[in-house]
């Protein structure tokens, strides 16, 4: 579904990716030390960073001059790292917003807060006060009203309470397992190739390593990422 191919991007003169080609599969792992590029590789993907070279295709569509919105209404959809919310607004309103104008947003909305209950016991409570974990909960939640395609997603265990980090992984897999497209940075290896049809390790804006998902992949990428 989507294919980026000798991707060359960054940020002003400096170069952060070097000519990096994303696997092509369903569900795609990123993986890497940090600085490694990965987060670069996601915002080329959503279109945050226009390449200097390279492109970008989605669906069969070349898409790499397209801007972020149209991506998103192409069926693409970004969660990006930090638990990203409206703070000030409560659980409810959150979903709310994104849902707002959709054919079906209540149901959209009631699907997601069966998918993580703890959103619906938090549903008056402002963002801002819920835990890390249940604002990664709702910042996916919120991605996956706009009923994409693809679901982008960098680091969403990262600096998350190990209760929550399980069940985010169990929603990842489920995700993938029903079919959506995924494209995911993730530092816990064993989990990123367990869902994983392919990876791709970055080192240094380079491309170090690709291969297979599956647990049976791990040693390989373990050895490519303390070179």
């Amino acid at each position: 579904m989507l294919e980026m191919n000798d991707i060359q991007a960054g940020y002003g003169r400096t170069l952060v990716l070097h000519g990096v080609t994303l696997p092509s599969a369903k569900t795609v792992a990123v993986l890497g030390h940090n600085g490694a590029g990965k987060s670069t590789l996601l915002r080329v993907a959503i279109g945050l960073i226009k390449p200097r070279s390279g492109k970008v295709l989605f669906d069969g569509s070349d898409i790499t001059s397209l801007a972020p919105n149209k991506r998103i209404a192409r069926g693409m959809a970004y969660v990006p790292q930090g638990q990203q919310s409206f703070t000030q607004l409560t659980t409810m309103e959150n979903l709310q917003l994104v849902a707002d104008g959709r054919k079906h947003g209540k149901a959209l909305i009631d699907e997601q807060l069966a998918r993580f209950p703890a959103l619906e016991k938090f549903a008056t409570r402002k963002a801002g006060l819920l835990s890390g974990g249940q604002r990664q909960q709702l910042a996916i939640a919120r991605a996956l009203i706009t009923e994409p395609k693809m679901l982008i997603l960098d680091e969403p265990t990262e600096g998350i309470q190990p209760t929550i980090v399980a069940e985010i992984e169990h929603t990842v897999m489920q995700l993938a397992s029903e079919g959506l497209s995924v494209l995911l940075v993730e530092q816990h290896i064993g989990f990123a190739l367990e869902a994983a049809d392919k990876y791709l390790v970055l080192a240094s804006g380079f491309a170090s390593s690709t291969g297979d998902g599956g647990a049976s992949a791990a040693e390989g990428v373990r050895a490519a990422m303390a070179i």
